[in-house]
């Protein structure tokens, strides 16, 4: 096992597995389009991060910023009241907004990457919508850049800082809150225990340090009714000017007193050590490849790795475009090897089949939200992470991602792709969100064969195929139990008569029948 480049033959079984793992969920045609590209010209497609608009007010409780504009930059009301229901109306516009970035992601890794440091993270955004949104831009606008400076803007991010007491850090009473998840969590992992307050990779005395390092930070414009943002901003009197001590696991470094830079020298010390390197090339592999790090893994992929982000200063994006032209990626022994999680299920059912809510501004909003609360009770709220960890899924041994099903949640996955393939769809304002499988339909290579209609659902769904006894089953279905010419003319009759139902219905329902089954079957709700 090694990293070296993929030789193999590139396939639509290659291409769907990439897609797979790098989107939310392909269509067809991008499966298509990334075969006829071929390899190298597809993973430099993805490794891109396109522009998103911010998100708009909709609800009548935002009563600073108008229905259909912006809010990132408002103030907020005087009276604490009206103050807490424009808060209220704009974590619910983030929240619409995290789901309408992952239902209309272009051809790019850039959702799943912000997934990703989302899970990293892991900050709560529940003290100023403003401040909430500049820290997920904050992650977008370093998803492939410079990991080391995105965890120095992290640090003094206005929302991490109230997240994890950074605010109130003070050389009069140091909190070590943040030190602690900046080590164990952020950067170099914490390591089995080899004494008393040692973790192989540091020590509590670093922690205390760390603390002492990080004072002085506070914040501007929390909730003002005069200032348009929230800001971090550095006050020498409450910063700690004693010279601190690391332990032998940073090489006893001495940090003088450098005022609001001091935290920057901390992080690039830190950063001196080959484990960070390490440490976040494990979640990587983890996230995009397989939970299971064999010691091969880690001695012939992640060791490979985490070489690579150090020779380029730990900007990540060679990693990543390493990884996804290796040879190993495309293992079969890995195809599969990932459960689903509730977002990469909704999506993988939405955007492959090319659905999304094109209603009012406030209706869509309204979809969307519904939809954020649903993944919610499936166990993955995208802007509130269970813990300073993230989810469990990512990290918890030695289950991983098999943490996301249980009996209740696999019956609510079947629950709500039945609701949406066959029993009205979502509801909001009177309007339903349903699959749009007549395009879906349309896009496929061969829409009036019904065998290869199956045949391309299942790539486009299923990492690892289906045997003959499935597609038997699901051709059937299709076919409404009739010989495979009676679809040819049930479709063909179908594109005579555009727009009339009595045509389109018969194979809408065939169609949503199909996807139901597929996304009811067990190669589904893997990845």
């Amino acid at each position: 096992m090694s990293m070296t480049p993929f030789t193999g033959q590139w396939t639509k079984i290659e291409a769907a597995h990439l897609l797979r793992r790098t989107m939310f969920g392909a269509t067809n045609q991008q499966i298509l389009d990334a075969v006829s590209n071929g390899l190298s010209s597809s993973v430099t497609s993805l490794l891109q991060i396109p522009i998103v608009s911010p998100p708009l007010a909709y609800d009548s409780d935002e009563t600073i910023a108008t229905i259909g504009t912006t809010w990132v930059n408002s103030v907020y009301p005087t009276n604490p009241q009206d103050s807490q229901k424009v808060e209220n109306a704009r974590q619910s516009s983030l929240a619409s907004w995290t789901m309408q970035r992952l239902n209309e992601e272009q051809f790019s890794i850039a959702e799943k990457m912000c997934l990703f440091w989302q899970n990293h993270f892991a900050a709560i955004s529940e003290f100023d919508a403003r401040g909430s949104y500049d820290y997920h831009m904050l992650i977008r606008s370093h998803a492939l850049g410079n990991f080391k400076q995105l965890v120095k803007d992290m640090t003094i991010n206005p929302n991490m800082l109230i997240f994890l007491n950074g605010a109130s850090n003070n050389v009069y009473s140091p909190n070590e809150n943040y030190a602690r998840e900046l080590l164990e969590l952020y950067t170099i992992g914490k390591g089995p225990q080899i004494g008393p307050g040692d973790y192989t990779n540091y020590t509590e005395q670093d922690v205390a340090a760390g603390a002492k390092i990080l004072t002085g930070f506070t914040l501007e414009g929390l909730r003002s009714d005069t200032i348009t943002d929230v800001t971090s901003v550095f006050d020498y009197q409450r910063h700690d000017t004693t010279i601190k001590s690391l332990s032998p696991h940073f090489g006893n470094a001495v940090i003088p007193n450098n005022g609001s830079n001091e935290y920057a020298y901390f992080i690039d010390i830190i950063f001196q050590q080959d484990e960070v390197a390490n440490h976040i090339c494990r979640k990587l592999y983890r996230y995009f490849v397989n939970y299971d790090i064999t010691p091969s893994v880690e001695n012939n992929v992640i060791a490979e790795l985490a070489s690579t982000l150090i020779a380029n200063n730990y900007e990540v994006l060679p990693v990543l475009e390493e990884l996804f032209k290796s040879q190993h990626f495309y293992d079969i022994s890995v195809r599969g090897a990932i459960i689903r999680g509730p977002l990469d299920v909704f999506y993988a059912m939405f955007n492959s089949t090319e659905t999304k809510p094109d209603f009012t501004l406030e209706t869509n909003y309204k979809m969307r939200l519904s939809l954020y609360y649903y993944a919610t009770i499936l166990g993955q709220n995208y802007i509130d992470p269970p813990s300073v960890a993230g989810w469990t899924a990512f990290y918890q041994e030695p289950s991983f991602t098999k943490l996301w099903i249980n009996s209740t949640n696999l019956k609510n996955r079947f629950d709500f792709s039945a609701w949406i393939a066959l029993y009205g769809g979502l509801s909001q304002d009177n309007e339903n969100l349903v699959f749009n499988v007549l395009d879906f339909l349309d896009n496929l290579s061969f829409p009036d064969n019904s065998e290869l209609v199956i045949e391309d659902i299942i790539d486009v769904f299923f990492p690892k195929g289906a045997d003959a006894t499935a597609k038997s089953v699901l051709k059937d279905i299709l076919n409404n139990g009739q010989p495979d010419f009676e679809w040819t003319i049930q479709y063909n009759d179908y594109l005579s008569h555009l727009g009339d139902p009595v045509y389109s219905d018969p194979v809408k329902q065939r169609v949503n029948l199909v996807l139901n089954e597929i996304f009811h079957m067990p190669q589904f709700h893997v990845m």
